[in-house]
């Protein structure tokens, strides 16, 4: 049973909408833009104002989980001023928003004045399912009709950490015309783990086979997750299998039901 997501934090108003910083993760920057955009897009039809601090980086996650903490706290404290309104701060990964909201004040333990900035930070960080689902004003009753079988990743951050899994499947449960489909290995790891797929490739390799045999089985039409980390090695995996299917954002399927069910 995943644990239930923290009270999300309030979006302050300005001009009768609701504001939210919006941390893209630098996987999203460099290999899947378009999944950014979708998720600024929806936010965006839910009536928000989304701010984008240019000099967002990565958040550190690669350096710490490999055992080099001093160099992720130079990579958070470079951006612990970039969210200076009360604002939430959503991010559209569970494992990068885990970074932030549990283990950046870890890593300025000893700097109280740092450790304060990264306690406010971590107090108002919330991934992006959970904010659409219990704070945004989504409507969803005009989106595509259209059937369509869909089996969901939840990354393990979002799982464990963050506790959004099922954020994801209610989202998924409202989108008219989607059928939401579970496999067999729904709470194991996707392979990739960050660094983990780079040092241990053929366990790696091995894990995401597993993970993609049994999204298959289920017959399903598409495949989503809310991490484009776990779907960067997902979707290498379908490219070398020479299966034509492609896992997505969470945000560009819901963007594409929003528009009518087509893809861009």
């Amino acid at each position: 049973m995943s644990p239930t997501p923290a009270s999300p934090p309030e979006s302050a108003a300005r001009d009768g909408k609701r504001n939210v910083y919006f941390f893209a993760t630098c996987v999203i920057d460099m290999f899947a833009p378009e999944a950014g955009f979708d998720a600024i897009d929806v936010l965006e039809r839910s009536g928000v104002d989304v701010h984008f601090p240019v000099r967002q980086t990565c958040c550190g996650q690669p350096a710490y989980t490999t055992g080099f903490p001093e160099e992720a706290a130079k990579v958070a404290a470079a951006q612990l001023d970039l969210f200076p309104e009360p604002w939430p701060i959503v991010v559209p990964s569970g494992s990068c928003g885990g970074m932030l909201k549990h283990h950046w004040p870890k890593l300025f333990a000893n700097d109280p004045v740092k450790l304060a900035k990264a306690e406010a930070i971590s107090v108002r960080t919330i991934e992006f399912t959970d904010y659409l689902l219990n704070v945004a004003d989504l409507k969803l009753d005009r989106a595509s009709r259209r059937p369509l079988r869909v089996a969901l990743h939840t990354a393990c951050s979002a799982r464990r950490e963050m506790g959004t899994l099922e954020c994801g499947r209610e989202l998924l449960s409202r989108l008219p015309g989607v059928e939401l489909v579970e496999h067999a290995h729904e709470s194991e790891c996707c392979g990739f783990g960050g660094t983990f797929s780079v040092k241990h490739p053929e366990i790696s390799a091995a894990m995401t086979s597993d993970k993609l045999d049994a999204i298959r089985a289920t017959a399903c039409d598409a495949m989503v997750s809310a991490d484009c980390g776990c779907l960067l090695s997902l979707n290498l995996m379908l490219k070398k299998r020479r299966d034509l299917m492609r896992g997505q954002h969470i945000a560009s399927l819901i963007r594409e039901r929003l528009d009518g069910g087509e893809a861009r």
